[in-house]
């Protein structure tokens, strides 16, 4: 069994920039057909209607998946705030060989949103305003052969990019002091952060109801493995102080790879490593090994690339193989 993540960067088939969605269709389909996944977890997968007014379509996906064998897999993807449809942008989305027995997205099920008054917006709000989460967790139970379950959860945390703040920031991105950036940065980190809270609760919820629980963590953390939103997630015994935990740690699977391959970004001429699956120990006990498809990966900040839009995503993906015992 394959599982992979995959952020596939705005996957959309009307792109802007004059971005070329035949283009992005040649490049990525190949990336697909090496993952050789029985499982992906894909960020930042958009929908369109196909009429005003109709429903949304993963018309992108659609043309993506075909002809790759998965393309008639099961389903379970993320719906917008009112949980009614999906949302235009960022979505995600499980695509998977094995039979979806159930599955939910979480968004402010576990964790409510904190209360903050800004101290630098201008004009300033009266009463503290609620810091919300960018996008929800997208959990799916998976039917292993012999009717064991494997718990797949897909997220996509917050970038640390600021928050906006009224009257501290231009239409076109120049922020006119630091003490406005530095607050709307505060705020990404509390939205990063809450979301590794409530993506760890969910996973606690799991445990709770299954101490031997099969459980893969994957997507876009934003974050590498020793800072904040990825320890929150991973619950490391060396942070609980207590082995009498251990088994509730979740691990990084990128550790069983050379330290020169551990990177899924590079950002500004730095390999990091943004893009995990972080898998439970009774999986773990499965695992066979990962891979990481960096190699032609291009800086997300520096690359040409970036002024005119390419048709890759500054997203290696990432899959991990495990061997499944007989039924």
């Amino acid at each position: 069994m394959r599982i992979a993540t995959f952020n596939l960067e705005n996957l959309d088939d009307h792109p802007g920039g004059g971005m070329d969605f035949e283009d992005r269709l040649a490049v990525m389909r190949p990336q697909f057909l090496r993952l050789r996944a029985d499982v992906l977890c894909l960020q930042e997968v958009n929908t369109h209607p196909a009429a005003k007014g109709g429903p949304r379509l993963y018309a992108a996906l659609d043309r993506l998946l075909a002809g790759t064998g998965c393309e008639h897999w099961h389903r379970a993807a993320s719906l917008n705030r009112g949980g009614r449809h999906p949302a235009d942008k960022h979505n995600l989305v499980i695509v998977s060989r094995l039979p979806i027995r159930a599955h939910r997205q979480v968004w402010h099920d576990l964790v409510p949103p904190c209360a903050y008054r800004p101290v630098r917006a201008e004009p300033p709000p009266a009463e503290a305003q609620k810091v919300e989460w960018d996008r929800p967790i997208l959990h799916a139970e998976l039917e292993l052969p012999g009717g064991r379950i494997l718990h797949v959860v897909n997220v996509h945390l917050r970038a640390p990019r600021a928050v906006w703040l009224p009257g501290q920031k231009e239409r076109f991105g120049r922020w006119l002091s630091v003490g406005g950036w530095a607050e709307g940065f505060f705020l990404a980190e509390v939205k990063q952060a809450g979301q590794a809270l409530e993506t760890r609760l969910l996973v606690e919820e799991i445990f709770d109801a299954d101490p031997d629980a099969l459980v893969a963590v994957c997507g876009d953390f934003n974050s590498m493995e020793r800072e904040g939103a990825l320890r929150i997630v991973k619950g490391d015994e060396e942070d609980t102080g207590n082995g009498h935990l251990a088994m509730r740690m979740l691990v990084p699977l990128e550790r069983s790879l050379p330290e020169n391959r551990r990177y899924s970004v590079i950002h500004h001429g730095r390999p990091v490593m943004l893009d995990h699956i972080l898998v439970s120990r009774p999986l773990l006990g499965w695992y066979l090994g990962a891979e990481i498809h960096n190699e032609t990966l291009g800086d997300e900040l520096v690359s040409p690339a970036t002024i005119h839009g390419t048709p890759e995503s500054y997203h290696a993906p990432m899959v991990a193989e495990f061997a499944l015992p007989a039924p």
